[in-house]
């Protein structure tokens, strides 16, 4: 749609710019559909639907165009409501419904009342601000309304309720009792018994944040280690591509506002069976298949493209979810804690806009996303939904991770939703905002929009004035545009002006009221049976379970996105040979710029969402039990365990009951608190989960975080045949529920026992009980397992919350005795065997059409290469420390990890940022670029994605760059005169191809006949370990490696499919340009995609130039490292 970004449309204009060194142009794109077959108008209309989702995207005109250029009408002034304070309550109400407002009847009329003080009339801007200011996305009004009253059914929820009120008592809380008091007491209270001692606390809350200690090479450091989860639910609803990347956006910005760098993210998305009849969805809705992938592609994009490694991906499905999609992203961060400077702003610091310019495309974001859905939102909600530019937050990563300009920052907030209004509304009490300031996308923006569209990839920063011109050169020279956008003034009052007029001027205390007072009376639900019904027979049990959604392989999922950017993966998402074991924490380095560390941060979440439709609150208290219990079964101590919520609830209205679930989830989450002395310290509630008569679950997501050594983690996927398998559980209270002391020592015992080396894996059960543990852990490694005649099928089909099976070392004696593993795909139970193919089958194809990842592969078998070089080819290099020039393009990402490795290696890295902000920086970076090359003895072109590997296809943009006159000519001369090197990784292995320096050593204009690298074979990113085998040794990159060596390599790409023709082939293989191939577990080339990922030619993973010393290839070995990949290397 006009407005929105597109990113395809914007590469192209920066590749266009690239090479003319003048300013970006105007560029326009479509996509054109063939339709083939006997169609009538009908089935064009009905696939028009499918192809168009109004919110996003509109049918193209094919006729030719004289001019892209828009015209705009430029408005002038905003309105002023005359006679808004007159108004009656009728009146106010039509007002609300007129102007598509989120607040209600006495918001508005608290508003009107403010406005007599004044003794003015509001103008557009400051009621839209003001909705914007107190909607429940941004304020929580829903979590703040006064609760004056509780009934309740059940004696357990009652007694958890008077805990809570002696809770209060105990630390003399006295305001009033809300959602938000009972979600945040256990905090307060664990806090006031000295049990939170690693918090960290400030009036800057960006993220939750706790103190660490980082031992960097040796030596232990203070560090700030910062975790986040955000919502986007109502966007992804109604646009699900641009909705889920800008959640994972969102949240990467909040920890990022803190001056942290964010190096994982954990997604947790919520929705109704996908594999339902595309027919048989509700009308005003998109069908779930489309959300779910579609979503799915924008997250992942979206997160690969900014370099984040998503460790777990999961899909939680319930009826209920039909309502509104849920759409969770958690991410985690970390910083020196030298580098965070937190002050309070003072009356004449500026406030910087730092990152992308403002669009109409963002308005509405938080209002939006406080309301219900109904039939008219796919129709009314475009302007709602933004598109994410993912390379230019990358941007403000890079430039935050430099110690210069966080030591300037004295505050931050990221631009979320509500725009300049939020974002720069809550730095400080005294504000004069200049709206004319704020860059804009294009003309035609009116103050109102100015001042509450919601940007995705901006950052407001006060800084001294006298830091001015520093900070915002370097700003510049990290690609980034940057405008101070207003002054911190001593009166307590936000103040905008635009066109010399001011628009918005609001008291402070007016604004911090976040509205009128609500009030409600609550009647909590009475619990409901929430066992689980025990299968008649094993076969039957294990054949259901298997294909059950909440148990079901997810991996077709979660390979799309990268798990090893940044080189400090731990555990890869699925385990063992054939990684199919799925992990239950994600466990990652912590991301130390320059050095090594061997500390980890353990991530995991718990939800169930059938068991929380029954009781609310043994939902919450059992989340938190379960995501404590997954970081315990994966090698973390239960010290320092710190927690975050996420609540997604029903819209509540006026109705008793609907408030009575969040109220008993809460209190099961605040007795499971209390009774494991184990706090959330943060969280995000989204209150609008309805659609019609429709109402997502109960929905309570428990986050948990802890930090541990790397070499502690355990995973899960079985290890060896004829390891004794054993169940060590907690006593259960009469409510089902974990008895406290049995369960911490449980957790203490576990951990004892793995310390000692005697646990080979662990699994904690959840949904699916044990049973579901032994089918997961038997996967990864292709073993069966054989139940002990004692166990009976209550045992293993039942909820086992808090217990842990565990595959033991040797015999020792503890636990239950569950069986023993075997080498036989198969399982035995009361000493009848059923055939592990078929429950593997059953649990690998339920999502196939939804999420594919078992694509049929080539039949016929690839060569398997070996050359042998006589004389190995070796640079004339009479340095002792090679220097090794890392270019840095828009969508780069793997600058960081190829500097690491250079560095390791003993030569000096150098990383370059290329600026294209204006021409005249696209000639400056050109110029400087060529003279660099010149002290450089090899270029390393990093992976990532270029211009967002488009315009259709990945490498264009850095090779629009090299092939320029100067940079052609100086990479020329290093290859042909200097006897220099050149590698490219990934994306760097696309654009060497693209140019022509592989295979032919040299920069030409490539042709129909010349080699490619295109899409996979799967049509999808692919993100894993592969196996790739040394084929040919003439290349000086290679020279520590024999012929024959096989390496396990991370992969993550979407076009690393190497195409050649036949006499291009042959010639490759004659010359010993085949460096590299994939192949299977007994080292044979292979088509076959578990382990091909892309179906490449030959099974050819990397190339080199004639002569050796140029090398291609897609694998990331740049990302190998110490303690990575344990499950799967």
């Amino acid at each position: 749609l006009p407005g929105q970004f597109d990113q395809r449309a914007d590469s192209a204009a920066q590749c266009i710019q690239l090479i003319s060194h003048g300013d970006k142009p105007t560029v326009a794109s479509a996509k054109v559909y063939m339709l083939y077959g006997r169609l009538s108008e009908e089935d064009v209309a009905r696939i028009k639907k499918h192809v168009i989702n109004p919110v996003e995207a509109r049918e193209a005109s094919l006729a030719p165009r004289d001019t892209l250029k828009t015209e705009y009408s430029i408005p002038t002034e905003v309105k002023t409501l005359d006679g808004f304070l007159e108004l009656d309550a009728e009146g106010l109400s039509a007002l609300i419904s007129q102007m598509g407002l989120a607040m209600d009847a006495d918001d508005i009329k608290f508003c009107q009342d403010y406005f007599k003080t004044e003794g003015r009339c509001p103008t557009v801007t400051e009621i839209k601000m003001i909705d914007t200011y107190w909607s429940d996305h941004c304020r929580h009004t829903t979590f703040l309304t006064t609760i004056d009253k509780v009934t309740f059914e059940d004696e357990l929820l009652e007694a958890a309720f008077r805990d809570y009120i002696s809770s209060r008592k105990s630390i003399g809380r006295t305001k009033p009792i809300n959602l938000m008091d009972i979600g945040t007491i256990a905090a307060k209270c664990l806090k006031a018994c000295g049990k939170l001692d690693g918090l960290d606390e400030s009036e800057e809350i960006n993220a939750c944040t706790v103190k660490i200690t980082v031992d960097v090479d040796g030596t232990p450091e203070p560090w700030l280690l910062l975790f986040k989860n955000e919502t986007h639910n109502h966007p992804t609803e109604i646009e699900p591509f641009g909705g889920a990347a800008t959640c994972i956006g969102g949240a990467i910005r909040d920890p990022l506002s803190g001056r942290s760098y964010v190096y994982g993210a954990m997604r947790l998305t919520g929705a109704a069976d996908p594999t339902r009849p595309i027919g048989e969805t509700l009308a005003g809705k998109l069908p779930q298949r489309k959300i779910v992938t579609t979503a799915a592609a924008g997250y992942s994009s979206y997160g690969n493209q900014i370099g984040l490694a998503t460790g777990i991906v999961d899909e939680i499905y319930h009826d209920g979810y039909a309502a509104k999609h849920m759409e969770v992203g958690a991410v985690i961060a970390a910083a020196p804690q030298k580098n965070v400077r937190r002050e309070v702003p003072a009356p004449g610091d500026l406030v910087v806009l730092l990152g992308g310019r403002t669009g109409r495309d963002g308005c509405g974001g938080a209002t939006g996303s406080s309301k219900s859905h109904n039939l008219k939102s796919l129709e009314n909600c475009g302007a709602e939904v933004q598109k994410g530019n993912a390379p230019e937050e990358r941007k403000i990563q890079r430039l935050f991770r430099n110690p210069t300009v966080s030591a300037m920052i004295k505050r931050c907030n990221d631009f979320g939703a509500g725009g300049v209004s939020v974002a720069i509304g809550e730095l400080a009490d005294g504000l004069d905002i200049d709206l004319n300031a704020v860059p804009k996308k294009y003309d035609g923006l009116d103050g109102t929009e100015l001042a509450i569209s919601e940007s995705q990839e901006r950052m407001a920063c006060v800084i001294e004035a006298e830091n001015k011109d520093k900070f915002l050169a370097l700003a510049e020279s990290e690609n980034l545009e940057a405008t101070v956008v207003a002054t911190v003034k001593e009166d307590a009052r936000l103040t905008m002006t635009w066109n010399g007029k001011t628009i918005v001027d609001i008291s402070r205390e007016f604004l911090n009221s976040n509205g009128a007072e609500k009030h409600i009376t609550i009647e909590a639900p009475k619990i409901l049976d929430y066992k689980k019904a025990i299968p008649e027979s094993f076969e039957e049990g294990m054949k259901a379970l298997a294909s059950d959604l909440n148990v079901c392989s997810k991996r077709g999922l979660s390979e799309r996105f990268d798990s090893t950017i940044g080189a400090g993966t731990v555990l890869m998402p699925f385990g063992g040979k054939a990684q199919r074991t799925p992990i239950q924490a994600m466990v990652q380095k912590v991301s130390v710029e320059k050095g090594h560390t061997d500390l980890a941060s353990y991530m995991s979440w718990g939800y169930n969402p059938d068991l929380s439709s029954m009781s609310p609150y043994h939902g919450a208290y059992l989340a938190v039990v379960e995501s404590a219990a997954k970081l315990v079964a994966t090698g973390a101590s239960f010290e320092d365990v710190y927690l975050t919520f996420q609540e997604y609830f029903e819209k509540p209205g006026k109705n008793p009951k609907r408030w009575g679930k969040p109220l008993a989830a809460l209190l099961g989450a605040y007795k499971a608190q209390m009774e494991l002395g184990i706090a959330a310290i943060g969280g995000k509630d989204s209150m609008s989960g309805s659609f019609e008569q429709l109402d997502v679950p109960p929905t309570l997501i428990s986050f948990a975080v802890t930090t541990d050594k790397a070499e502690y983690a355990v995973s899960p996927e079985f290890k060896k045949p004829g390891s004794r398998v054993v169940v060590i559980s907690p006593d259960y209270d009469k409510n089902g529920l974990p008895v406290t002391e049995s369960l911490v020592a449980v957790f203490n015992k576990v951990t004892a026992l793995m310390r000692e080396g005697k646990v080979l894996s662990a699994y904690t059960p959840t949904i699916g009980g044990i049973a579901e543990a032994i089918l997961k852990m038997s996967l990864g490694n292709n073993y069966g397992f054989s139940f002990d005649e004692a166990v009976t099928l209550s045992d293993i089909f039942s909820y086992r919350y808090g217990s842990f099976v565990l595959e033991l070392s040797g015999d020792e004696r503890v636990g239950e005795l569950l069986g023993y593993v075997t080498d036989e795909v198969s399982f035995t139970f009361a000493q009848k065997k059923i055939s592990g193919a078929e429950i593997v089958a059953a649990y690998e194809d339920k999502l196939e059409k939804i999420y594919p990842c078992n694509i049929e592969s080539p039949k016929e078998t690839s060569e398997t290469v070996s050359y042998k070089a006589r004389k190995r080819t070796a640079p004339a290099i009479a340095v002792a420390k090679p220097r090794v020039l890392i270019p840095v393009f828009p969508g780069t990402n793997c600058e960081y990890d190829s500097a690491k490795a250079v560095a390791d290696a003993g030569a000096l890295p150098e990383i370059f940022v290329i600026n294209n902000l204006t021409g005249e920086g696209v000639k400056r970076s050109a110029a400087t670029f060529a003279e660099k090359i010149k002290e450089s003895q090899a270029i390393f072109i990093p992976g990532g994605f270029s211009g967002g590997d488009e315009p259709d296809g990945s490498g264009k943009f850095i090779t629009a760059f090299f092939r320029g006159e100067a940079v052609k000519a100086a990479v020329t001369d290093l290859l042909d005169n200097r006897d220099g090197l050149m590698c490219g990784i990934c994306n760097g292995f696309q654009a060497l191809v693209k140019l022509g320096l592989v295979p032919f050593g040299k920069i030409v204009d490539t042709d129909e006949s010349c080699p490619t690298l295109t899409f996979n074979n799967i049509a999808r990113h692919q993100s894993k370990i592969v196996r790739t085998r040394i084929a040919s040794n003439k290349s000086p990159w290679l020279a520590l490696t024999e012929v024959g060596d096989v390496y396990n390599v991370p992969i993550s790409h979407g076009e690393g499919k190497f195409l050649a023709n036949d006499k291009t082939v042959e010639r490759l293989i004659k010359n010993g340009q085949i460096a590299t191939q994939y192949v299977d577990l007994d080292g044979n080339a292979t088509y076959d995609i578990d382990y091909n990922p892309n179906g490449s030619t030959l099974a050819i993973e990397g190339i080199t130039s004639p002569d050796g010393r140029v090398f291609g290839k897609m694998g990331h070995s740049e990302r190998i490292g110490k303690d990575l990949y344990r499950n799967v290397l």
